[in-house]
């Protein structure tokens, strides 16, 4: 059985509405939400970025759900915040939350002014933010110098569960080398064979713990329409790495997608009218081994697609109540 949730996309909808979102997506049967963590959308057509962490809290307190957020420590966030506000959240609401850790990219981190470092650089970067993120949460003192500085940093208060570090990938490469630190792996929605190749390759590694997926969608009773959506607001979340790493503004997302015809967008995202077509979709994803799957319906209104998939999707899938998250026992780094 598989975890259904939704994607609640800051960088779409204003943070009201979208807590209004997630409570009516409970009541439609969806089990579990994960949000995004930016500080600018990648169009101006998509129109805000609300602060994920505030609008967590109050996500968690507005409904029953489970929730994860996928986060960049390391330039725009220092290590020691991330693992106080992990802490804090898990410690309030025990066994409903996880968060995904990458290397980010620099259309969010650019604010800081820092110099937007290569690739091996963010990865090794996020690999010590890990290590000192697990050891506050593991309640010890830590201190550390190097691509991160920590001073005698300590969490006063923990969460019981440990909530799961889950690893970020969208390549083979990064799966197999997240299979060496984390909880868990999260995705975007890709070819099946593209998406069958990365799960392997993180298990192959050692990987553990539950498979997640992102996926996008456009629905629409009208297939005109569900085009129109998804190549409005999507086109310029096309580009695969390096290109949607090092793009810094709204702007240059903006120009770089101002030729991207429909089919293109229909390339990253499942678009159609059709809500037997999604669940079929969604099927398929759990039949290649992802345990929990969230929906993202790139259009900004979101109470037709709850609507519609709550009635006539949901039901066609064998939806279950996702375990308490916590995050295995594991030895940590000594520092």
């Amino acid at each position: 059985m598989t975890v259904y949730g939704i994607h609640a996309s800051h960088e779409q909808v204003h943070p009201r509405e979208l807590l209004a979102a997630v409570s009516h997506a409970e009541r439609a049967g969806f089990t579990a939400a994960m949000s995004s963590d930016h500080f600018a959308p990648w169009s101006h057509r998509q129109g805000h970025s609300g602060f994920a962490w505030s609008w967590l809290g109050a996500a968690l307190q507005a409904t029953r759900l489970p929730f994860g957020v996928v986060n960049a420590p390391g330039q725009r966030y220092h290590p020691a915040v991330i693992a106080q506000a992990i802490g804090t959240l898990g410690a309030m609401y025990p066994g409903r939350f996880w968060a995904a850790l990458g290397s980010g990219e620099a259309s969010n981190e650019h604010i800081t002014g820092g110099r937007w470092p290569r690739k091996d650089v963010r990865n090794a970067r996020l690999r010590e933010c890990v290590d000192v993120i697990r050891a506050l949460l593991a309640g010890e003192e830590v201190s550390h110098d190097g691509l991160v500085t920590v001073d005698r940093a300590r969490l006063w208060t923990r969460p019981d569960p440990v909530p799961p570090l889950i690893g970020a990938a969208v390549s083979e490469e990064t799966a197999r080398w997240c299979a060496s630190w984390a909880d868990g792996l999260i995705t975007v929605n890709a070819p099946a064979e593209t998406l069958r190749r990365l799960a392997g390759a993180y298990r192959e590694a050692g990987g553990r713990g539950p498979l997640h997926l992102q996926v996008h969608l456009s629905w629409a009773p009208d297939p005109a329409e569900a085009m129109r959506i998804a190549h409005d607001q999507w086109r310029s979340n096309v580009f695969g790495p390096p290109v949607c790493w090092d793009l810094e503004l709204p702007e240059h997302f903006d120009a770089a997608a101002e030729h991207v015809p429909p089919e293109r967008v229909a390339e990253v995202v499942n678009v159609s009218a059709d809500l037997a077509r999604h669940a079929e979709w969604l099927h398929g994803y759990a039949e290649l081994g992802f345990d929990q799957v969230y929906l993202h319906h790139v259009g900004r209104e979101q109470t037709p697609f709850v609507d519609a998939f709550g009635a006539e999707v949901l039901p066609r899938l064998n939806v279950t109540r996702p375990a308490p998250a916590a995050a295995p026992a594991q030895e940590v780094p000594a520092r």
